[in-house]
């Protein structure tokens, strides 16, 4: 197996006052827990009944079309609220006290379309160490259509990805669910063959659960609900089109926009900054803070102190956002948090922006 050297961080004076942040952090979350806790459990089992439901209830009406397309719209929806508020607090390792409750309750991921085992990877391993950093940050760097790292390899296609953005932004979850996944198990180049040995029993979930996805979101309906096939098969455009574009809304504003920062390790392999101001760097808030985005969508738009205590459930977040204010203004830290059609704005401006290299805006193609 390839071996990678992993970039590191310095050692600088965030490092003491993120130890203390995190000591007040601790104490906050003893606090608060007595009065969250049943919140997170009433959230881990409404949340799948509720998309088993609406599954159910698109079959027993079937037969009006309308009905139908509108259950499968929902189910959308509920397949990015329970990823934000279930599976990612489970793979965490957050949503119960028990590592084997979380583990179970990380399949939830493979039941609707995803593959557990390699998203960790991505998700723990890269996006959550190296945020922001090309090579390192799988979750940001996905595709070559889109050259989101000022400093990525700059490809023909890119010149124009400002303009094909909206076409096919829409089908994000589409090439995660029935490409992405197969390309990261067999496409021994990628960046999680570097770094660890999928196991034999992986590739088999993965074959199983993309079955189950299909046949109880496409072939029940056909064959148990005897809907016809262009009926069933919109309402699978129509459940993963709506997911897909509720998942970007939600995903993109944190780290993919112009305000934040993609740094480059020296020849050392050493980060610029040390991992706590690295973390404020590449990482920002989106200012909405209500009841649908505190419940719906488990508060991702606190999405610093996530990254900093990714240990901790959701449900803390809006209190332990503010003592990192707290913290920010007495240090003078880089926590930013903004509207979110600004940052939205700016995703889009980064995509312009890194539509030429650097040394194209001299007059030469690289």
């Amino acid at each position: 197996m390839e071996t990678t050297i992993k970039p590191v961080f310095k050692k600088g004076s965030g490092t003491d006052i993120y130890a203390r942040l995190r000591r007040e952090a601790t104490k906050l979350v003893e606090q608060l827990e007595p009065l969250r806790r049943n919140t997170i459990l009433f959230k881990a089992f409404l949340f799948p009944l509720a998309y088993c439901a609406t599954w159910l209830l698109a079959l027993v009406f079937a037969p009006s079309p309308g009905v139908y397309y509108f259950c499968f719209f929902l189910l959308g929806i509920q397949l990015v609220s329970i990823f934000l508020n279930i599976i990612h607090d489970a793979v965490h390792g957050t949503l119960f006290k028990g590592k084997k409750a979380n583990r179970i309750m990380v399949y939830l991921f493979d039941l609707m379309g995803a593959n557990s085992f390699i998203w960790r990877q991505r998700h723990i391993r890269f996006h959550h160490n190296y945020p922001n950093v090309l090579g390192w940050d799988t979750d940001v760097d996905q595709s070559r259509l889109f050259r989101l790292f000022p400093s990525a390899p700059h490809y023909p296609m890119n010149r124009y990805q400002h303009l094909y953005l909206p076409l096919v932004y829409p089908l994000f979850l589409f090439n995660w669910l029935l490409l992405r996944d197969f390309r990261d198990f067999f496409n021994k180049r990628k960046m999680v063959h570097k770094l660890i040995r999928i196991p034999a029993a992986e590739y088999v979930k993965l074959m199983f659960f993309k079955v189950f996805f299909l046949a109880y979101t496409l072939f029940i309906p056909k064959f148990g609900a005897g809907i016809p096939w262009r009926q069933a098969i919109a309402g699978f455009v129509m459940m993963v089109l709506t997911a897909s574009v509720f998942s970007l809304i939600t995903l993109l504003p944190p780290h993919a926009n112009t305000e934040n920062k993609f740094p480059i390790p020296d020849e050392k392999n050493e980060m610029p900054e040390d991992w706590f101001m690295h973390m404020l760097e590449t990482t920002n808030d989106v200012k909405e803070s209500n009841g649908f985005t505190r419940f719906f969508l488990g508060n991702f738009n606190f999405h610093v102190v996530h990254h900093l205590f990714p240990q901790i459930n959701h449900v803390y977040y809006p209190e332990l956002t503010h003592l990192l204010e707290k913290y920010a203004s007495e240090y003078h830290l880089p926590y930013r948090k903004y509207p979110l059609f600004r940052t939205l704005a700016n995703h889009y401006r980064l995509v312009r922006q890194n539509r030429v290299s650097v040394n194209a805006l001299f007059g030469e193609t690289m």
